[in-house]
């Protein structure tokens, strides 16, 4: 799967039942295994302000299906 498959994905919160936003950027460690992502949960995509991005840890993800990734996040 590419990163650009992943950012075609709207995440969801199955704990609230939200859409948190839209993968931007991944966290790599060194083992070549994904560690995180970074969401940007910002409206506009062009913005510069990057204090909205959030991490959400590859742990956090429960299920990566075709259309959206389901996450359980408090």
């Amino acid at each position: 799967m590419r990163l650009s498959d992943l950012q075609s994905k709207k995440i969801v919160n199955i704990t609230t039942g939200s859409n948190v936003g839209n993968i931007i950027d991944i966290i790599i460690n060194n083992d070549g295994k994904i560690n995180s992502i970074i969401v940007d949960q910002g409206k506009n995509f062009f913005s510069l302000n990057r204090e909205s991005d959030e991490k959400i840890d590859w742990n956090n993800i429960i299920k990566i299906g075709e259309d959206v990734i389901l996450i359980k996040k408090e």
